[in-house]
């Protein structure tokens, strides 16, 4: 009975709990030392192989594309940020066991007028990045789609944080890959800018990011 609790509990948790309550039997039971040595090593390996089998994939961040775009007093304003950090762990067949954390370096915001990057990058009314020099973003929940996918999870700019749904596709090739998603934020939620005037309120984000294995 104890042997199935086990199974049954590794094959609910991914094997987070195997070493755990192998250690628990078998310090238990009578079985000699060199037996309680092999099995934990067995256990293990089988662990680490659990881990393996789930799709890792590494994100291509020099080819990596975020972009965003927002009304301004003279036109739309197309910006960029660079400096991509991610960890994906995506697999379509078990998107429960998904997920996605990524950051990028406010500092590197770039719009084409190097005032005005000045000015978003140092003012604390914008993204003041030497206080606040990230953005990140980690899901709680991915899931299917009518078009895709969608991840769920929370959004932090200047140490704000706030629910968010990024809509994307993904298109595997082998051992590489193509995220993209799009989606859109209030800049006030982030206190990004003042309340009204000749900016935008809605910020619409852009994200091409090329993954291998």
């Amino acid at each position: 009975m104890r042997s199935f609790t086990i199974v049954f509990r590794a094959v609910l948790s991914g094997l987070a709990f195997l070493p755990f309550e192998a250690y628990s039997y078998l310090k238990e039971s009578s079985a000699p030392r060199r037996s309680f040595k092999i099995i934990i090593s067995i256990v293990t390996l089988a662990l680490v192989i659990g881990f393996i089998s789930l799709s890792n994939w590494e994100a291509e961040t020099l080819k990596a594309k975020i972009k965003f775009d927002i009304g301004g007093p003279f036109g739309t304003v197309h910006g960029s940020f660079s400096g991509l950090k991610t960890t994906i762990v995506f697999n379509e067949n078990d998107l429960a066991g998904s997920s996605i954390l990524a950051s990028i370096q406010a500092a590197t915001i770039g719009t084409g007028i190097g005032l005005r990057n000045r000015d978003l990058r140092d003012k604390e009314e914008w993204l003041n990045s030497k206080k606040y020099p990230m953005i990140s973003f980690h899901s709680v929940k991915i899931e299917k789609t009518g078009t895709g996918y969608k991840a769920i999870g929370n959004l932090m700019m200047k140490n704000t944080t706030k629910a968010v749904e990024i809509p994307f596709t993904f298109n595997a090739n082998g051992n590489s890959g193509l995220f993209k998603g799009r989606f859109d934020i209030k800049r006030s939620d982030f206190n990004v800018g003042k309340e009204g005037g000749s900016v935008a309120a809605i910020m619409t984000i852009t994200l091409e990011v090329p993954v291998k294995k």
